[in-house]
């Protein structure tokens, strides 16, 4: 019966039904090679034309020059991401040593491969770690971080293999995007992508747009529209939806503020933009749990992994109103001169694979959005953790006083507690109650992010309490200590389920690593954000069930979801766009393309530049002047996308589809952008200066920005503040 279910599984390609019998088959195949391996003094070069010689090889060269041997289950993980697709792997499996493998495979089928990693120290540690197999294996391997010159970038992505982390990788791209010549391109073009925690980085940031700007200004806070919003009232100045993702002035906040600005608010856009951001920033955004403030600087906190997000910024207006509410000054802004989206960055490969603790749970997203398919690795021992039942109460004082006392309970027998909160606010008021019980802890979030290696490498010894904000992409196991077995191993308390079931599993993995003993439980209130607000309209006091908890999830997993459909939809024809604009500005960058059409559009000029600087002087003049408007119009083309985004929801007061209207005015913008690079080339072409060096391009005004800066947009969770305005109109419409 369970064969049935599982062939059924595959024919519908339900998410984790990627069939792995031919893998076990080549794992099978490949212990016959083991004994003649391990009587060489020196292993065979490997190739990728015997699968099962080659994870032979690699298997006996892991053990040889790492002290680890991969298990059956590792190898089939690193033949999954070998055809291409995405291994689920639990925690403590040894994901690292996988993936080395299969970049290996890639890399010996004469593949370029970057293994793109959720953070810089991921991926600097698992290159330097992994480097001693790579070698025993014939293949190069180098890595990037943000320390990283553009020479030893270039050194780096020379190598077979190339760790980076998803935003280095992305911003070098970007800026490869502005070289105005050849020979500083440092990122080769893209092969096979190898995505670490897949699931995090293809799915939970996949709308997070990569931002190249240049041309800094100081920024533009308005302290006196933070100052006016803190005055007014929630429940009677303003409201805020049961997601908490807009908030909206009633009509006696709209009243106040007017009176105190003495302006018609609806008159007076600008300032009705000021206001709403200063009221988002006031009434969603809160310190310590969407951001920290440190060294005087507003730091955002991922909130799939509960660190800080480095380079992480809103868009200017919001990013601006937080610094205003936090007194802070407003940091640089600047002209966006190129953006990428993670996803538009990963599709970018021509082949793609990955590997990650929970991926069953997003597999329909990485299949509709990669073309990724999920293959379930079973663990190499069976998982024995205890998971025990959510601990369910109606008040969160009521739980948080119940999980203090389970943690005291636990502690007395010294077995060793890792507790996951939801924010930094939560994790540090908990440590405080846990020293008002006597109880020292250790606290892992975004304030102390730099020590976490150390502190999860001790959270399963004797006694040890760890309070920890997200556990996603921590990238150190917690190995038990000595006799902890005894005691039942790690006991992992979670305080509130997240958002996405996924980041509960990961949490809840931390324990029963490898056979290991360990516990888990959740302890859920109602009035956990969860709960007040995915399922409002279903629930409204009293404890609740479990039932209701898994569908807030769902809910909120279906939001998400369609955030990520959504943003996608409006991005996938400026992606398209943009491969033709780089098209077209590779052969220009390469080959005389400019030259000869300045020569066809103005062959007086062209003979006289010839004539003054000769003929490879002129192209070079001819290509600088088509880059720099072809890069300016770019540019232009983007802010001009972003404003009809931001206001094209108004259409939806007259019917129409705002995905449509969006789509019409991009190509219409876009066939102007093109006219217009030809145009502004060949006036400049016309009009600029003949010097004996070429033209005087400094004298015509075509200067770049004297530097560039790049940063994350965090996308701004609250929706455009056109779509917005437009609910306030719409339903004040419905109302009358």
């Amino acid at each position: 019966m369970a064969s049935i279910k599982q062939r059924i599984r595959r024919f519908l390609e339900r998410p984790g039904s990627v069939d792995l019998t031919p893998y076990e088959r080549v794992v099978a195949a490949a212990r016959a090679h083991e004994e003649r391996l391990k009587g060489l003094a020196e292993l065979p070069a490997p190739s990728m034309d015997d699968l099962a010689e080659f994870c032979a090889i690699a298997r006996e060269a892991a053990d040889r020059t790492l002290g680890l041997r991969p298990y059956d289950v590792q190898l089939v993980g690193t033949l999954a991401m070998l055809s291409g697709n995405v291994a689920e792997m639990a925690t403590g499996e040894g994901k690292t040593l996988s993936g080395a493998i299969a970049a290996a495979g890639y890399a010996l089928r004469g593949r370029r491969v970057h293994v793109i990693s959720v953070n810089d120290y991921l991926a600097r540690r698992d290159a330097e770690w992994m480097e001693p197999l790579y070698t025993a294996l014939g293949v190069s391997v180098g890595w990037i971080d943000q320390t990283s010159t553009p020479q030893e970038r270039r050194e780096a992505y020379s190598r077979d293999v190339t760790y980076g982390s998803v935003s280095e990788i992305g911003f070098d791209v970007l800026r490869d995007r502005l070289r105005t010549d050849v020979a500083d391109i440092v990122v080769p073009p893209p092969e096979v992508a190898l995505v670490d925690e897949a699931d995090s980085v293809l799915v939970d940031e996949a709308r997070v747009p990569l931002v190249l700007a240049g041309a800094t200004d100081p920024g533009d806070a308005v302290p006196e529209m933070a100052a006016l919003v803190r005055q007014l009232v929630s429940g009677y100045h303003y409201e805020a939806d049961d997601q908490r993702r807009n908030v909206h002035l009633t009509s006696k906040g709209i009243d106040t503020v007017e009176r105190a600005l003495d302006v018609e608010l609806y008159n007076e856009p600008a300032t009705l933009a000021e206001v709403s951001l200063a009221l988002h920033a006031h009434a969603l955004l809160t310190k310590d749990v969407d951001y920290i403030v440190r060294d005087g600087r507003v730091h955002l906190i991922n909130p799939s992994r509960g660190r800080v997000a480095l380079l992480q910024r809103w868009p200017d207006g919001l990013q601006a109103a937080v610094e205003a509410k936090e007194a802070l000054p407003a940091s640089e802004t600047g002209e966006i001169l190129d953006s990428i989206t993670v996803q538009g960055l990963i599709t970018r490969y021509p082949e793609r694979c990955g590997m990650t603790g929970t991926a069953v749970a997003v597999g329909d997203e990485l299949r509709e959005f990669y073309g990724l398919k999920v293959a379930a690795v079973p663990p190499n021992r069976p998982i024995v953790r205890e998971d025990a039942p959510d601990r369910l109460f109606e008040f969160a004082m009521d739980r948080d006083r119940a999980l203090v006392e389970e943690i005291v309970e636990a502690h007395s027998t010294g077995r060793p507690i890792l507790v996951g909160t939801l924010d930094v606010a939560e994790s540090e008021r908990l440590a405080l109650n846990l020293s008002g019980r006597g109880l020292e802890c250790v606290v892992l979030n975004a304030k102390n992010d730099a020590e976490e290696a150390s502190i999860i490498a001790a959270a399963g010894e004797r006694g040890a309490i760890t309070v920890s904000t997200q556990m996603a992409g921590r990238g150190t196991d917690i190995r038990l200590g000595e006799g902890v077995d005894d005691l039942g191993g790690l006991y992992v308390i979670g305080s509130g389920r997240h958002t996405s079931s996924r980041l509960d599993d990961q949490l809840r993995g931390r324990a029963g690593r490898q056979g290991d003993p360990g516990g888990s439980v959740f302890f859920v209130s109602g009035e956990d954000d969860l709960i007040t607000h995915y399922v409002s309209d279903e629930y409204t006091s009293g404890v609740p069930t479990q039932r209701l908890v898994a569908h807030a999830q769902r809910v909120a997993e279906g939001v998400n979801a369609q955030i990520h459909r959504n943003t996608w939809r409006y991005t996938r024809l400026l992606e398209r766009q943009r491969d033709e604009v780089l098209e077209r500005r590779g052969r220009v960058l390469r080959d005389r393309t400019a030259g000869d059409a300045m020569a066809a559009a103005l062959p007086e000029r062209w003979a006289e530049l010839v004539e003054a600087a000769g003929e490879e002087a002129a192209h070079a003049s001819a290509r600088q002047v088509v880059l720099f408007h072809l890069d300016r119009c770019w540019s232009e083309h983007l802010a001009h996308l972003a404003e009809v985004r931001e206001g094209i929801h108004l259409r939806v007061l007259g019917r129409a589809s705002p995905l449509d209207e969006f789509h019409k005015e991009a190509v219409t913008a876009y066939q102007r952008l093109l006219a217009e690079i030809e145009s502004r080339s060949v006036a400049t072409f016309g009009s600029a200066p003949v010097t004996a060096g070429g033209l005087d391009l400094d004298e015509e005004g075509l200067k770049r920005p004297t530097a560039t800066w790049t940063y994350l947009v965090q996308d701004n969770p609250f929706g455009s503040e056109w779509e917005r305005i437009a609910g306030r109109l719409a339903s004040k419409i419905r109302r009358r």
